[in-house]
This record gives C-alpha cells, structure tokens and sequence, in this order.
C-alpha cells in the first residue's frame, strides 16, 4: 500500500507531547521516524504517571506509536557522529528543546544547511521568534493562558479556567505538521529545506480566533447580546452583584454560551446509569431551525411570536428558553434527546465522558479509537488517526522501548559491529 509520506525519513528530537504529537502524525501517515532519545533515561515521559510498574507509561505510549527509538549520547564525540549520519540522510528533524540547545550541541542551522540543504528543521517553542517573552518555557496550561483560551474558558463568577483538551501541546504539534507538510512541498518545487516554527501561544490563539473576534465586537458595539451577561439578572459575581456589559471591556467567560451565530446550551437530562454525572446535551438554538424547535417542545405559539420568532426577539429570553427546553429531558437520557431532536433535523448533541468514548463501538469501527497490541506493558487504548482516506489506512503501531532499534539504526548507517560494540562499551547507545 503507498502511504502519503512514504519515503520521508524523520529525525525526532522531542519529548513530552506537542513535538511528539506531530511526529507520530508522520508516522502515522507513513513517514520512518527515528525517536533520538537522551542516553540512560529517554523522554522524561516514560516515567509518568505509570499505570503499571516496570514499564513505559500511557502518557508516552500514546504519543510514540509509529516510531523506532535510538539511545544517543549526543554530547560525545561518538553521539555527535551518529547525529551527523542521520542528518545527512534525513528529510525532516523535529526539536522542541529550550533556545540555543542544538547550537550548542554542534548542529546550528548553519551547520544543518552545510550538511544537508533539503533539510528541513520544524520546532515548537512557547513564543514565536522576536516575541517578548521568547525566552520563557512554556507547558499546555501555560500556553493556554497566554494565547487567550483560559481568560474566556468557565463561568462568569469563577476563575479563568484550562480545557481538558490539549489546546497548548497535541495543537501546537498539529499546527507544526501543517508547518512541514508545507515545507516538504514547497522543496520539491525549490529543491531547498528550511526552517519551520510554531509558537503554542500562537496555535492556541488561532483557535480562539472567534474570542478576538468578539473582543472586536465588543469596542464597537459594547455588548455581546448572545452572552449571558446580556440577560437581564442573570449573571452575578462571586459577591452577588449583577454582572452586565456596562463594566466589562473584555470578552467574558460565558459559561457554556455558544461560539457562533446560533445560541446554545448544556442541558440537563435523565442519567443513561447508575452514577452518570455526565447527563448532558449540548442544544443549539438555531435559527432556520426555530419552528422544528418550536413542534418538538410544544411551543407552537412561539413560531409566529415578535417576542419569540427572531433572535432579536429571543436575544433578552434565551435562559428561560433553555430552561423551558431542559423540562421536556427529565424523562430522556442524552442518547434519547439526541435521537429525538435528529427527527426533527435540531443540532444537539450528547456529552461524551471518557467511559463513554472508550466504549463506543463506532469509534472502534471507524479507527478513531484504537486497541495497540504491546507484548510488552499489554495492550492499551490510543487515538488513532484523525485523518481518515478512500484509498490509504494508517496502521498504528506500538511504541518503542528505549533504544530498542539503536543497533539496527546503526547498522543502516555503515557502522560495523566493532564501531556498534565500541559504542556500547563507552556508553553512547
């Protein structure tokens, strides 16, 4: 079967998620992808929060599928000569080390470009390059805040609030694989490597492109109608005092208020069992879809309503509307309501814990969820590609135990068995 990046050799020099993210991608997508790991202890994430003793922990198996791992002292005359090899006969290096580590391990771009032109060099850092703050790490809450998600993620009368998703790590190497994907094209028309960059504060912030959007809305116009601080006695702080627009000169959390044109809300329904704290459907209140709505809650009244029959009119409602709505789900779970709001065509949807996600049926058929076979830790759950094709399916591999392809790696690069043992014996592999 061809594979999208059959052919292109990766070096990956990351550790932790955002840069091992964007690696297993290639992997995924076809791409031999050699994991460079620190000499004795390896990605640092090998040994967090195991589940199992002895062995690599969740947190790295789920992001180092699809890749071989060499053991390498590259501060050593030995480790610096294996990187040289790998550089010359590599298409892609991944690195999210802090500033300055790779010049000072002997490998500037400079020194890339003299041994490789088609090079290309991809890194995730915390700020773009000329940034202020440039110089300070950053983590996924970290990146969170500084790219804009956490000041309008929560509720109004609480504190600014981090997303479970990884918007700072898994995102930053996301937007770094677009990054390369784009790089390896434009060298097949130029026939030159280059250096490709992603800031997580960056990749956060352009998924909070409709916050800064509405900051924009806000100077204009001085109030944001789909918010709930637009309803009237409806939000208050932690003091108890009313919250409006006329004190708030920055987009606000607005609890679960809708992103788009089309107001939404979390609901409330029956458990689907014993013990479900995640009875919940998210329903949106859409606007072409305001007299199905309307049949399927017995309102029919409303759709011929000023008050009710138009944004404008629902805009100071919109709570009591949901609030109406949640009194028609007491006697439905979250898979019921869904089902019954697709009859009549209405966008909702059901919360899905992670119980649920591990356990659905469909995720596995479709690939999204993937049980890996490890004769190793035993098997386990990962995400598999997201990316799905008509005419290729990415087969998702195991991660690799430390340094488990060191000597076959070397041996691709001409060593011989004595230089191999030689490496050995002085701890560089």
């Amino acid at each position: 079967m061809t594979k999208p990046l059959e052919g292109i050799n990766v070096l990956d020099m990351t550790h932790v998620q955002a840069g091992p993210a964007c690696t297993q991608m290639m992997g995924f997508l076809g791409a031999k992808v050699i994991k460079i790991e620190r000499r004795g202890s390896g990605d640092m994430t090998r040994g967090w929060l195991q589940d199992r003793p002895g062995v690599d922990s969740l947190y790295f198996t789920m992001f180092n599928g699809n890749k071989r791992s060499i053991e390498l002292d590259m501060k050593s005359p030995q480790g610096k000569d294996v990187l040289t090899k790998l550089v010359k006969q590599s298409d892609v290096l991944v690195e999210n080390f802090g500033p300055g580590v790779l010049d000072r391990l002997g490998f500037s771009w400079a020194k890339i470009q003299e041994l490789n032109p088609r090079m290309i060099v991809a890194s995730v850092k915390g700020y773009a390059e000329g940034h202020a703050n440039e110089h300070l790490k950053v983590y996924e809450n970290v990146a969170q805040c500084s790219g804009g998600a956490a000041a309008t993620t929560g509720f109004w009368d609480g504190p600014p609030t981090v997303s479970g998703a990884a918007l700072g790590d898994t995102n930053s190497g996301m937007h770094l694989l677009i990054g390369i994907l784009a790089a390896l094209r434009m060298r097949d028309l130029t026939g030159k490597g280059q250096k490709v960059a992603v800031a997580m504060q960056d990749a956060v912030l352009n998924l909070c492109r409709i916050k800064l959007r509405d900051q924009q809305r806000l100077e204009r116009n001085g109030i944001l109608a789909e918010y709930p601080q637009a309803q009237p006695n409806f939000c208050f702080d932690k003091d108890g005092k009313p919250m409006t627009f006329d004190n708030i000169d920055s987009v606000p959390r607005g609890g679960n208020a809708g992103g788009g044109g089309q107001p939404g809300w979390m609901l409330k329904c029956k458990p689907a069992h014993s013990g479900d704290n995640d009875c919940y459907v998210y329903f949106t209140i859409a606007a072409n879809m305001w007299p199905q709505i309307c049949d399927m809650i017995d309102k029919p009244e409303w759709k011929d309503d000023p008050a009710y029959n138009t944004f404008e009119g629902r805009v100071d409602k919109l709570m009591d509307i949901f609030a109406f709505i949640e009194t028609k789900f007491t006697d439905k779970d979250k898979f019921e309501v869904t089902n019954w709001a697709a009859e009549y065509g209405i966008p909702c949807g059901p919360v899905m814990s992670m119980k649920d996600l591990a356990v659905d049926p469909s995720l596995r058929k479709v690939g999204t969820v993937v049980e890996v076979t490890d004769e190793v830790r035993g098997n386990y759950l990962t995400v598999g590609a997201p990316f799905k094709f008509s005419d290729f399916k990415p087969e998702i591999t195991r991660a690799p135990l430390l340094g488990e392809h060191s000597v076959e790696i070397l041996k691709e690069l001409g060593y011989s068995d004595a230089e191999v043992q030689s490496m050995k014996d002085n701890a560089v592999i």
